[in-house]
């Protein structure tokens, strides 16, 4: 039995995607847990009660419409008589209706001194339609947004479509939330310990965070280093692989089995910035000052040149214009020496010519790259060490709430606070806001993580926001 705030999941997804198959296996197998379940039906009709197997659990019905504003009154309500079962309840079940924004049901959570001192919201989890959600995606917002507030996807229905499309279809959801545990299934057929107490809601455990979520955004797609006589040499852009014999094996131009397009749109464009290095060097790290330096670069005004103009190393942004991704440029190498080689779209195949023979680079890097998406709902993640000015970052987080807090579904985060040896674990939806102190960093890099997923979310500036809120 719990003898702490009883944890609460919102189990959320469109209409037909299978919430109630879900929830008739949480109700059927033997997972010893005491749960209650709270249904939002959309309509004046209950029928959701009549498809739900009985059982054990306490079954409560809120059948005046999805679960928003107007009716958060009837769910405290409900809890509230909850309460009165606390010691007989491990966790309670919320089903929304398909059309319901989860936002105002995690909202009560907030809302409220006696829901926040008795309940825990353990984890929102959508489930998803997997051979209908692109065309909701792309014509219902409320989709989108049980996306955005979900800290676990069941991607069901995964039968249904070719298993080569399920890649694609992981890659457009991770665009709208890319820290959620997307599991992919068939008739909801995963283990419960996926979609209960999952902890989710609270980041307890930032370190499970995708690292490559939390990787600073590039103007560049992938770099390469490459050891070069001197002489001018040939820069070649596309032609095939075999017709110049460079080993791609290394170096995935798909990207995750997604196509990009180059950032700035056009197909016979490719921008490159080719920095001479001092000395080889081994591993990223080492390179982590020239790729700062390519960053500035790329941000610059370009040179454009046609096919025979040459490319020249240096710190100037140059792009290539290609015929149907094709073209050749000379290389002039004045000196022998490492070249570092950036490249705006990875799908367009680099081969550097020396005397006819394709050169392969000696470290190569694919970068998450910052491109335009159509989905206005994003997440953008900061991870960085150091302690924070408690007083500076309760004034950035007020402002940030007051003039963005409508497109900002979900914040949650560890943080690192001067003055105090404990982790500092936050979480809000929309305007609202909750931070506690929870366990001590004992032996724990003390580093502040913090995921933010809504809409129109600008990663420069929250980072710098962010990061004026260190202590100095």
């Amino acid at each position: 039995m719990s003898t702490g705030p009883i944890p609460v999941t919102v189990l959320t997804g469109f209409l037909g995607a299978g919430k109630t198959t879900l929830l008739n296996r949480i109700l059927t197998e033997q997972h010893g847990q005491k749960l209650a379940v709270i249904e939002n039906e959309f309509g004046e009709v209950g029928v959701d009660h009549q498809l739900v197997i009985q059982s054990d659990e306490e079954l409560f019905e809120m059948n005046n419409g999805c679960i928003c504003c107007t009716v958060r009154g009837d769910l405290i309500r409900i809890l509230g008589r909850l309460l009165k079962r606390k010691d007989q309840l491990d966790g309670i079940l919320i089903e929304t209706t398909g059309l319901a924004n989860p936002g105002p049901v995690a909202q009560t959570f907030f809302t409220d001194d006696e829901m926040k001192r008795n309940f825990r919201l353990d984890a929102i989890v959508t489930v998803v339609d997997a051979k209908h959600i692109l065309q909701h995606l792309g014509t219902d917002d409320e989709s989108v947004k049980q996306l955005a507030f979900a800290d676990v996807i069941l991607l069901n229905k995964a039968d249904l479509i070719p298993a080569a499309d399920l890649p694609a279809l992981e890659e457009r959801i991770r665009r709208i939330n890319a820290v959620a545990r997307i599991h992919v299934t068939r008739n909801c057929d995963v283990p419960l310990d996926r979609v209960l107490s999952v902890g989710g809601f609270n980041l307890g455990r930032a370190t499970e965070l995708d690292p490559r979520f939390l990787e600073p955004e590039y103007p560049f797609e992938w770099a390469g280093a490459y050891l070069l006589p001197a002489g001018t040499h040939e820069l070649v852009i596309g032609h095939g692989d075999e017709a110049h014999g460079h080993d791609h094996a290394g170096h995935d131009h798909a990207h995750d089995g997604h196509d990009h397009d180059h950032h700035h749109g056009n197909p016979d464009e490719l921008d490159v910035v080719i920095l001479p290095v001092a000395a080889p060097a081994a591993g990223d790290a080492a390179y982590a000052a020239e790729i700062e330096s390519a960053v500035r670069v790329f941000a610059d005004w370009e040179t454009r040149l046609k096919a025979g103009d040459p490319v020249v190393p240096g710190a100037t942004l140059q792009r290539l214009l290609l015929t149907a991704g094709n073209g050749t440029y000379p290389l002039p190498i004045p000196a022998a020496g490492h070249h570092l080689v950036f490249e705006s779209c990875g799908h367009d195949p680099l081969h550097i010519q020396v005397r006819g023979d394709a050169v392969k680079p000696a470290w190569q890097r694919d970068f998450h790259a910052a491109h335009t998406h159509n989905d206005a709902v994003t997440s953008v993640g900061i991870r960085t060490p150091g302690d924070l000015d408690g007083k500076r970052l309760n004034e950035w987080i007020s402002e940030l709430l007051r003039v963005k807090g409508g497109d900002l579904y979900r914040m949650k985060g560890v943080l690192s606070v001067q003055g105090t040896n404990k982790r500092l674990v936050f979480q809000g939806v929309h305007m609202l806001f909750d931070a506690k102190f929870d366990r001590e960093w004992g032996a724990e890099p003390r580093t502040n993580t913090l995921v933010f997923i809504g809409r129109n979310l600008d990663r420069t500036a929250l980072t710098e926001a962010f990061k004026a809120c260190l202590a100095r």
